[in-house]
């Protein structure tokens, strides 16, 4: 079956870029159709909201914008267009109160995703969007039709514009498997590898960490690579370190294991110390006491934290009060690889700013339009990765109200 007059706006993906993309069209007076392949919009957004929706950052917007390392430049006039504070007065409109955490992050009041997509949804549907669910983009039809899969059998629709949103390769089991890769390349729009983002790391543990201390956190801490320090914590798992500091830190570590095949993180176990009072501490007497002991007592050094000490040095460093309190402001630990794509929060690579034109349409392909995570951006959590996907998607429903309306 093939829709006998081309629709005007199709939006392909109903995440977070694919609905502010239909926010940008139904505010102008164009009534678009979104096609998603999951039973329900927004999964991962419901998912990311599920034990506290951040949804941005209230940090000045100049040292927002400086968030989203090489894509800096290409992001910045759509996130001034939609910035973190234009955002939470749309959160506001929509029925939602929000609230800044102490960390500068962002949520709503209730704390979840669910109410804010509900009251979106509500919207979005009275000022004429038409959802189609189970409908998965298969590519174009000769003729230049969309295709897509549906539980009846194939079918074709034809649009004036496109707005493709359909994510990155995180999370696949909530609709961003990046099969959308192939459908560009064929019609002459490149794309760069996909890579995990905001990942953890595999670590060659020996089974008495895996087995006791997997789930728990190393809080606080300071980690260090390649110059740059954070302070924070993260979470010991079967396989190496996650969360928190490590996600900060993970693009860095990520692209020095490609380009040198080793990375090492190097852990502050006791940031509120320096290392000569830490090395005096362990030089007094601890008499028949035992080391675990006289680190607890002494240093309040114990659990997760004293196991990685012991994991990572070797009986000659607790002999020597120098060297263990070395070690214990800066515990190098080796990275193995990052976790795989399909565990990370979000992931970098897809397609490159340089096919794209000012209003996100591919050069290759005119009335077609692309948005959040199918980009190539990268951004640590905190709500900058959510804010970004917002204001792309925006920037790419504008581009498609101007395409249509010229066309």
């Amino acid at each position: 079956m093939t829709t006998q007059e081309p629709l005007p706006v199709v939006i392909i993906g109903g995440g977070p870029a694919g609905l502010m993309a239909a926010e940008a069209l139904t505010d102008r007076g164009i009534r678009p159709h979104l096609y998603d392949a999951m039973p329900s919009l927004a999964r991962k957004f419901l998912m990311a909201g599920k034990s506290g929706l951040n949804l941005t950052h209230a940090e000045p917007l100049d040292d927002f914008l400086t968030r989203f390392g090489d894509a800096n430049a290409h992001l910045e006039e759509p996130l001034r267009a939609l910035s973190p504070q234009r955002l939470r007065e749309w959160a506001y409109w929509l029925g939602i109160e929000t609230f800044t955490g102490t960390s500068g992050r962002v949520f709503p009041a209730e704390m979840k995703a669910a109410p804010l997509l509900r009251a979106w949804l509500r919207r979005l549907r009275a000022n004429g969007l038409t959802t189609h669910v189970r409908h998965k983009w298969i590519g174009w039809r000769d003729d230049g039709a969309l295709l897509f899969k549906t539980p009846e059998g194939e079918t074709a629709v034809k649009a004036q514009a496109v707005v493709l949103a359909l994510g990155g390769a995180s999370w696949p089991r909530l609709g961003s498997d990046a099969a959308w890769v192939s459908f560009l390349e064929k019609r002459g729009a490149a794309a760069v590898p996909f890579k995990p983002a905001n990942c953890g790391f595999d670590i060659g543990w020996s089974a008495h960490i895996k087995e006791q201390f997997a789930g728990a956190p190393l809080k606080p801490i300071t980690l260090s690579f390649g110059g740059r320090q954070v302070k924070g914590e993260c979470v010991i798992t079967q396989h190496g370190l996650e969360s928190g500091a490590v996600y900060t830190l993970s693009a860095a570590l990520r692209d020095a294991l490609a380009q040198d095949g080793k990375a090492v993180l190097e852990i502050d176990l006791l940031p509120g110390r320096n290392e000569r009072e830490v090395a005096g501490r362990l030089a007094e007497p601890r008499g028949k006491k035992s080391m675990a002991t006289h680190l607890k007592r002494k240093l309040g050094l114990a659990g997760a934290k004293a196991a990685l000490l012991r994991e990572m040095t070797g009986k000659d460093v607790f002999d020597d009060p120098a060297r263990l309190a070395a070690a214990i402001k800066r515990l190098s630990v080796p990275l193995l690889h990052p976790r795989p794509i399909e565990e990370a929060i979000s992931s970098a690579g897809g397609i490159p700013f340089t096919e794209l034109d000012e209003h996100f349409m591919l050069k290759k392909l005119p009335g077609v339009f692309c948005a959040g995570e199918m980009l190539d951006w990268e951004a640590p959590t905190g709500g900058y990765l959510l804010t970004a996907c917002f204001a792309t998607g925006h920037a790419a429903g504008e581009g498609a109200v101007a395409f249509f309306k010229n066309a």
